[in-house]
């Protein structure tokens, strides 16, 4: 990879961070919410790994950090690096992205991974309907870059229904987290690398699609009002 502008360059959180969030979002989902994880032998107890989810509701990456088996550095949208709220972010070792384009972030992301850590993100790009219809190629340039795992995570439940993306679910409401088997993608050869990592994104789009209406299925619990199930086969 080469060299990112000095402008580019963070400071790479430690693993103390999400040691300490970890426990922190576990017990708090437990609490308030009735949540199930399925799928936790599908994420690598060690090594690097990139956990990409679908995104419904404000709950999703408090939920994730503590429901993940391992302590995870998640990609959080930089206005959430506001006030206190900033201060815990920093603190559990979360890194901030500005949507619109943010070549220090995924430079800090890829530390992490060659580091041997977990990075978290929601390559929808925002909360909405959770059925992984679009992606944004972040994620896929990360997968290509390091060679590391992509393991597709559906959250189901953490919203309530007929809400909005910014509801929270009603409290004791079931929560589901799937995980699934992790995806290794490659660029192909003597594809120019733009087109590369469009073909890679689609891929993994569709796994991702795929895997959310499998875990709807497993667990019983739909997707929000609005999503549609797709008619006929689903692209692989």
């Amino acid at each position: 990879m080469s060299r990112a502008p000095a402008s580019a360059q963070r400071r790479v959180p430690g693993s103390l961070g999400p040691r300490w969030g970890k426990p922190v979002g576990w017990t708090l989902s437990r609490a308030l919410w009735s949540v199930t994880r399925h799928g936790l032998d599908h994420v690598p107890a060690t090594g690097p790994v990139l956990l990409a989810s679908n995104h419904l509701g404000f709950l999703d990456g408090p939920l994730l950090m503590g429901m993940s088996p391992r302590g995870t550095h998640f990609l959080v949208k930089k206005e959430m690096f506001a006030g206190a709220l900033g201060v815990v972010l920093r603190g559990c070792g979360q890194i901030p992205v500005d949507r619109s384009g943010d070549r220090g972030a995924l430079v800090t992301a890829v530390a992490v991974l060659r580091g041997g850590g977990a990075v978290g993100v929601f390559p929808e790009g925002t909360r909405g309907r959770g059925d992984v219809a679009a992606m944004q190629s972040g994620v896929t340039w990360l997968a290509l870059q390091t060679g590391t795992p992509v393991v597709p995570v559906a959250l189901l439940g953490t919203r309530r229904s007929g809400g909005s993306p910014s509801d929270l679910p009603h409290l004791r409401q079931p929560v589901h987290v799937v995980f699934g088997e992790p995806l290794k993608l490659c660029a192909r050869a003597g594809v120019p690398r733009r087109d590369a990592l469009k073909l890679a994104t689609e891929q993994l789009r569709g796994a991702m699609t795929a895997h959310v209406h499998a875990a709807v299925d497993l667990t019983g619990m739909p997707l929000p009002d609005d999503v549609e199930r797709p008619i006929g086969p689903r692209r692989p």
